[in-house]
C-alpha cells in the first residue's frame, strides 16, 4: 500500500458562543480552528488526522510534507517519525499527521488502533475538563450539573493573580461535592501565551504554597504549575507536596519525556499524540512511565479527531487513569469540538467514554460540514 494523495482542509468552525480559554487570557475564542488532513492510498483507503490551528499558519506545513508523504508505505511509521522529528528543526510540530498513518493501518487490517497496540478496555473513565476561570459560586453550580451528567471527576482552571482567589474556587467545589468527585486543577503555566491580557506567572514558591494549601482538599493532581522545561523546579515541587504533579502536553518527542521521568518531575505523564508525540512515540512514553510506576493520562484539548486518536492510545496503556473530556458550555461543547465527526463523543451515565470499535480511529467524518467551514488546499 502506498500513499498517492494528500488533501488538507483548514477549518474555522464557529462556536455557539465565545469561549475564554484560561491558557490565552483575554482572548475571546469564537471558532474551533484545525487542519484536517486526509491521506489517500492506491488501495482506495483514506486515513485522517487533525492538528490545532490558530489562524492560517498550517498552510505551509502541508506544502512542506506533501512531497515527503507521497509514495510512502503507511506501515513504515518509524521512518515517518524520523521525518517528523526533522520537521521540528524547521519549526513545525507535525506529529498529528502520524495519526493518519495509524488510521490507514487500522483500516487495512480491519482493527481499531488500540487493538493493534496491545488491546485494552472498551471504555475509559472520563473527567470533565473545564476551560475557563469562573467565580466559585458559578463553578459550583456547573460542577454539580456535571455530576448529574455522570462525571465522577472534574478539572478546574486557576489563573488569578491572587492565590487566595485560586484557592477559593477549589475549596468551594470540594465543599459542594464532598468526596463524591475527584478534583484536578490546571494552572496552565507550562506554555504561556503572551499578548492579549496580563496573566500571573507562577514561581516555584507559589506552586509550593498552592500545592501545600490543597493537600487537605485531596486533589487528584495539580497540572502544569511550572514552565514545561523547568525540570529542576518540577522535581523540587514534587518532593515538597503530597499532591500528585501532572504535565507534559507541550513537551515533545521521546527525549523531553525521558528527562521529565528520569528527573522525577511528574506523577502523571500527559503527552498529546497530536501535539507532543504521535501515537507510536506516545505508546513509548506510556511504557517509560509504566516502568517508573507513573500514571499516564494524555491531554486531549484539541478537537474530535484529536480526542479519537488519544482515546485509542489510552485504551492500550495499562497505566492510563482517565480520559480528559474537554467541556465548557455554552462555547466549547461536543457538537462544536467534534464538528468534523458524524457523531460527537459523549460521556455515559457511568462517567465513561466509549472507545470506538470500528477499524482505525473508528470514527466517520462529516465531509459536508468540513467543506462548508474549510478551505481545501
Amino acid at each position: 500500500m502506498k500513499i498517492t494523495g494528500v488533501d488538507a482542509y483548514l477549518c474555522h468552525y464557529p462556536l455557539p458562543a465565545n469561549f475564554m480559554p484560561s491558557w490565552i487570557p483575554g482572548y475571546p475564542q469564537s471558532r474551533n480552528s484545525c487542519l484536517i488532513t486526509a491521506l489517500r492510498t492506491d488501495q482506495g483507503l483514506e486515513g485522517y488526522a487533525a492538528g490545532v490551528a490558530f489562524m492560517d499558519e498550517p498552510k505551509g506545513l502541508i506544502s512542506l510534507l506533501r512531497p515527503f508523504a507521497l509514495n510512502r508505505d503507511p506501515f513504515q511509521v518509524e521512518d515517518f517519525v524520523r521525518l517528523l522529528r526533522s520537521a521540528l528543526f524547521l519549526g513545525y510540530k507535525a506529529w498529528f499527521i502520524e495519526v493518519a498513518f495509524w488510521d490507514l493501518i487500522g483500516k487495512a487490517t480491519n482493527q481499531p488502533i488500540y487493538k493493534l497496540l496491545g488491546g485494552g478496555p472498551e471504555k475509559i473513565l472520563a473527567y470533565a475538563s473545564t476551560g475557563e476561570v469562573h467565580p466559585p459560586e458559578q463553578r459550583v453550580e456547573e460542577v454539580l450539573k456535571l455530576k448529574e451528567m455522570g462525571f465522577q471527576a472534574v478539572k478546574l482552571r486557576v489563573k488569578s493573580f491572587s492565590l487566595k482567589e485560586d484557592l477559593a474556587q477549589v475549596e468551594a467545589v470540594r465543599k459542594a461535592v464532598g468526596e463524591s468527585m475527584e478534583i484536578m486543577v490546571d494552572a496552565n503555566q507550562g506554555w504561556p501565551i503572551h499578548g492579549f491580557a496580563p496573566y500571573p506567572r507562577w514561581s516555584l514558591k507559589r506552586a509550593m504554597t498552592f500545592a501545600r494549601a490543597c493537600e487537605e482538599l485531596k486533589l487528584r493532581w495539580l497540572e502544569e504549575p511550572l514552565y514545561k522545561q523547568d525540570y529542576a523546579g518540577y522535581a523540587a515541587l514534587r518532593q515538597a507536596t503530597s499532591v500528585p504533579i501532572a504535565g507534559g502536553e507541550f513537551n515533545v518527542d521521546l527525549f523531553e519525556f525521558r528527562d521529565l521521568i528520569e528527573k522525577g518531575c511528574l506523577d502523571v505523564v500527559q503527552p498529546d499524540v497530536t501535539i507532543s508525540t504521535g501515537i507510536l512515540n506516545g505508546k513509548k512514553v506510556a511504557g517509560m512511565a509504566e516502568a517508573a510506576n507513573l500514571e499516564f493520562s494524555p491531554h486531549t484539548w484539541t478537537n474530535g479527531l484529536g480526542l479519537a486518536a488519544n482515546l485509542q492510545l489510552m485504551a492500550s496503556c495499562p497505566n492510563n487513569s482517565y480520559c480528559e473530556f474537554p467541556y465548557e458550555p455554552p462555547g466549547w461543547v461536543p457538537e462544536a469540538r467534534d464538528f468534523m465527526l458524524a457523531e460527537p463523543f459523549q460521556v455515559g451515565k457511568d462517567g465513561c467514554v466509549q472507545v470506538p470499535q470500528k477499524p482505525g480511529l473508528g470514527v466517520e467524518l462529516d465531509w459536508e460540514r468540513i467543506k462548508k467551514c474549510g478551505e481545501k488546499f
